[in-house]
């Protein structure tokens, strides 16, 4: 791809974004960002590029794009914008920052995708191949974006454990391992982006503000496997009927998972134990119960981690040993504090319907629940019959306080508490020891916050301080004395 002397566009200037301005100005481009923040929340990062960057913010220009040579997405910015779409029409190329990456990148990519899972399933992955000594990194939306690493030359692997040689990988060379999370925005614009290895979690409601319909975002998430060749692997959930689905779609070899059934070639539990069967071979991992993630939706992660992990040739013991220490990620399913025998729990990556049912299914304690944020058009009816089981007191916060009292009346206490802070002050009061407080918002945190993690770490905040006796509004970044609830 020729990059010097071309115009670039890129729209969204969070990590990502930034990433690709750096890679494209080093390789003589000339380049322009667009995003639709002022330059006052985009300063230390406008700041930190030379001046010869156009920025234009607080809103996105038609001209821009259809004058540009490529435009460059960001991975939260939608190939349905009129932008964009316009850009299109008139033969201007739009890719996404991963298929920017993958044309300079040197490396195996292992793409992961799903509704619900990714980050839990890319991190554990990244883990346990390096404990099998391959040299594998975690990229994409779970931190460092792949650009990243093709701007620092994307170097091969100069240590690979032999086992990452394997047959198994489709690699058939000692190459560094990029495991990737892949949202479906991303995927819209590959072209030639093609993973050795792509894990195709599960399909639930998301982003239906943002797609036409919910066959809009399937087929968008199917795109992971565009342009698999067919000795590369496509791991598939096969408890999921739309995961599992998509193989007659698929031209490369699939490899299932399943915690509720016995397969003839796959990952599996038997009898309470991991087992995986591949090539005529089968291998014992370890036991459920020794997995230390909790809840079932974790087993699933783990089980498609174990999957993977075989095919790029991570070794049995290296897999069980890295699942018997990983704890989790941030923001997901965290165990924040215990205090007055109540536990909190920050799982504010649950940003849709179906990953907090999963949440809350994940206790046996009586739970207290916040919930609530910026509605992404999904519906909380499925939540009724989990929340009955589970919760004692649903409490709501954001934008969606009103839809989701709604949808949920009935089958649960619901209170209504605005914001964070208050919602956490009412979750207290209800609370008796033995509970457990959980953030599990089933919605998008634009309303309140800049992102889930921004969310997540205010939940934190706000539950360390009061586990240290403190007043939370007083300390920095409190938001002052409590509403009401109604």
């Amino acid at each position: 791809m020729e990059i010097s002397g071309r115009k670039f566009l890129i729209v969204g200037f969070a990590r990502s974004g930034q990433a690709a301005a750096r890679f494209l100005l080093q390789r003589g481009a000339s380049v322009a960002v667009t995003d639709v923040r002022t330059s006052d929340s985009l300063k230390d990062q406008l700041a930190a590029l030379p001046s010869t960057v156009e920025a234009i913010l607080g809103e996105h220009r038609l001209e821009d794009f259809v004058q540009a040579d490529c435009v460059v997405l960001s991975p939260g910015v939608p190939a349905s914008l009129p932008q964009v779409r316009q850009a299109m029409s008139r033969g201007v190329e739009v890719i996404s920052e991963v298929e920017l990456a993958y044309r300079f990148l040197n490396g195996t990519i292992v793409g992961i995708t799903g509704s619900n899972g990714k980050t839990t399933t890319v991190t554990l992955l990244a883990e346990l191949l390096k404990t099998s000594g391959i040299d594998a990194w975690a990229a994409g939306n779970i931190g460092k974006p792949l650009i990243a690493f093709a701007a620092s030359g994307g170097r091969r692997g100069d240590e690979v454990g032999t086992s990452a040689q394997s047959a198994l990988a489709g690699a058939g060379h000692r190459d560094r391992v990029y495991v990737a999370e892949l949202s479906s925005f991303q995927l819209e614009t590959i072209r030639d982006f093609r993973c050795a290895c792509a894990l195709l979690l599960n399909i639930t409601p998301d982003h239906l503000d943002r797609y036409p319909s919910f066959d809009h975002y399937r087929q968008a998430k199917e795109r992971i496997f565009l342009n698999q060749q067919p000795q590369d692997w496509a791991v598939l959930n096969a408890d999921d009927p739309l995961s599992i689905g998509a193989t007659p779609r698929i031209h490369s070899r699939t490899f299932p998972f399943s915690r509720r059934q016995e397969l003839k070639e796959g990952v599996f539990l038997r009898r309470g134990r991991i087992v995986c069967r591949l090539q005529d071979t089968e291998q014992e991992i370890l036991g459920a119960a020794e997995v230390r993630l909790k809840g079932s939706h974790n087993l699933e992660n783990a089980l498609a981690a174990v999957a993977a992990g075989r095919l790029m040739g991570a070794e049995p013991q290296a897999i069980a040993e890295t699942l018997r220490r990983f704890r989790g990620v941030e923001h997901r399913l965290e165990h924040c504090a215990s205090h007055q025998g109540v536990d909190y729990y920050n799982d504010s990556k649950a940003t849709n319907p179906d990953s907090a049912l999963k949440a809350v299914e994940a206790f046996d304690s009586p739970l207290i629940v916040i919930m609530g944020g910026f509605d992404k058009g999904a519906g909380f009816d499925s939540l009724r019959p989990s929340l009955a089981r589970h919760a004692k007191q649903v409490i709501l916060i954001g934008a969606t306080a009103a839809r989701m009292q709604s949808d949920l009346s009935g089958a649960v206490p619901l209170l209504q508490a605005g914001d964070l802070e208050t919602a956490l002050d009412a979750a207290r009061e209800v609370a008796s020891s033995g509970d457990t407080i959980l953030l599990a918002p089933a919605c998008a945190s634009f309303d309140q916050f800049e992102d889930y993690e921004h969310r997540g770490r205010e939940f934190k905040r706000l539950v360390q301080a009061l586990a240290q006796g403190g007043d939370p509004a007083a300390e920095p970044g409190g938001t002052g004395a409590a509403r009401q609830v109604s």
